[in-house]
């Protein structure tokens, strides 16, 4: 379904909910764990030229700045960047937002801002391989592995309290899900989130579509962490857990929804642009460019 308001582009280079580095031992430290802010720009690059009004969000890169509050590695600066966001929403009012970021925390806010847009008449669907449903205090500090919970009014008492709006979990479908961390799929079934494996939507949407006719909204938020692509057909993100969603259907997946549904919030998160990062590091040592 098309619409004639113009969405609000919005980079959101966050990287801090993020603690990555350790997967990808061949890049140092600094550079994996701030990767996401490349490849936010980088999303913004090699997207499609529009007429979209495009505003970014100040986002700091003070690797130093990374302490763990209250179950969250780098709170302060997240509930900044958080507050710096909503109050970009809040001056442009827009109808539909598309997010290109960062890690997945990045679709908090904007998602949280269209649930209070659109009270009671949102579905969101969280197209990754892992649930992103921890919380504050359990084993992994990380706030992007806490984006769905969050977007589900639960989480840090401050935080949550930061956010215009919820979702309520029986408007949630995670497509593409096939890895949890321990005790996340005792938890999935406790909040009562429906999940679907790749295979499920591997040769149509239909799945997907049934699903969101059952929750009576008309209006859909889709998340897009890269990491549910298969590794074998691509690596884009941090993730390379197998057995993934081709490229292919992540793309008609997304287009199937927006066909039948008003699609007000895209998404594309996780971008780990391994290469790029060490192109750069290659060319900062080369003579001649800093002169």
């Amino acid at each position: 379904m098309k619409k004639e308001t113009t969405p609000l582009r919005l980079i959101y280079p966050q990287w801090q909910g993020g603690i990555v580095d350790h997967w990808m031992p061949d890049i140092p430290a600094e550079d994996s764990s701030r990767g996401y802010y490349l490849g936010a720009q980088l999303l913004n690059l090699l997207a499609p030229d529009s007429n979209q009004k495009t505003v970014e969000v100040p986002v700091s890169l003070d690797i130093n700045d990374r302490a763990t509050e209250k179950g969250i590695n780098s709170r302060s600066v997240i509930v900044k960047q958080s507050k710096a966001t909503l109050d970009i929403l809040n001056e442009n009012k827009p109808d539909r937002i598309i997010i290109l970021g960062g890690e997945c925390s990045v679709s908090v806010v904007p998602f949280t801002y269209l649930a209070a847009r659109y009270p009671n008449d949102v579905a969101i669907i969280w197209i990754d391989a892992h649930p992103d449903i921890n919380l504050p205090y359990d084993d992994y500090k990380g706030y992007h592995a806490m984006a769905l919970t969050a977007c589900l009014g639960m989480g840090d008492e401050e935080i949550m309290n930061l956010l215009p709006g919820k979702f309520d979990a029986s408007k949630a479908l995670i497509v593409g899900l096939r890895s949890w961390d321990k005790g996340m799929q005792e938890r999935q079934k406790e909040l009562g989130i429906k999940g679907l494996a790749p295979k499920e939507t591997a040769d149509n949407s239909s799945a997907i579509m049934e699903w969101l006719k059952s929750t009576g909204a008309s209006k859909v938020v889709v998340h897009f962490d890269l990491d549910v692509i298969d590794p074998a057909d691509m690596i884009a993100g941090v993730g390379v857990e197998p057995d993934g969603m081709k490229t292919e259907e992540v793309v008609r997946v997304i287009n199937d929804i927006a066909s039948e549904y008003d699609l007000v919030g895209l998404t594309v998160a996780e971008p780990m642009p391994r290469i790029a990062i060490k192109i750069r590091n290659m060319l900062n040592q080369l003579p001649l460019l800093k002169e």
